[in-house]
């Protein structure tokens, strides 16, 4: 079943049709959600939210767009609100968790991982956001732009700043690729 069958199925309240769209995107917003969040327990919260808005607000999708933009785009939202509710950040400066680190064995892949896992938590949402769903979901930036209802020119920059403040935030903790 395609996108538009899949829509046309929904709206008709089709029983089977809300299990098929969590079925076929449950997996990439779960993704996306529990890398924005951080935590399963809060991904699953948001996701299930996420699924919950795109089944209310069916009647207002243009069934000719895919699915899978519209749907990141709403869990994308869902996780800033979430991410917004909860963050209590103090002011930025230079945390201990942002020192270098000289510890051996920094080159270890499950060091690495932890420590590109720390430099995406530091970065603002809507940077994570676009880096995650291009780098990790593998969008394009015509999906993204959609998904994030912006232009291409901003998920582009957003894109470029979120590197930069990576490889920045890698570097002052003493990592180097």
């Amino acid at each position: 079943m395609d996108d538009r069958a899949l829509v046309e199925a929904l709206r008709s309240g089709d029983p089977q049709a809300p299990r098929l769209l969590i079925d076929r995107f449950g997996r990439v917003v779960f993704g996306l959600c529990l890398r924005m969040m951080g935590h399963r327990h809060d991904a699953e919260d948001v996701m299930q939210e996420s699924f919950v808005r795109a089944l209310r607000g069916l009647d207002g999708f243009d069934g000719d767009r895919p699915l899978r933009p519209w749907l990141l785009g709403i869990a994308a939202n869902r996780c800033r609100t979430a991410l917004a509710k909860r963050s209590k950040r103090p002011i930025p400066g230079e945390s201990a968790e942002e020192q270098v680190d000289h510890r051996p064995g920094l080159t270890d892949p499950d060091d690495l991982a932890g420590e590109l896992r720390r430099a995406l938590e530091r970065l603002r949402p809507e940077y994570r956001t676009a880096f995650i769903l291009f780098h990790e979901q593998g969008l394009p930036y015509e999906e993204i732009a959609l998904a994030l209802d912006r232009p291409i020119g901003t998920v582009k920059t957003w894109l470029h700043r979120a590197r930069a403040e990576l490889a920045e935030s890698l570097t002052r903790r003493g990592v180097h690729l």
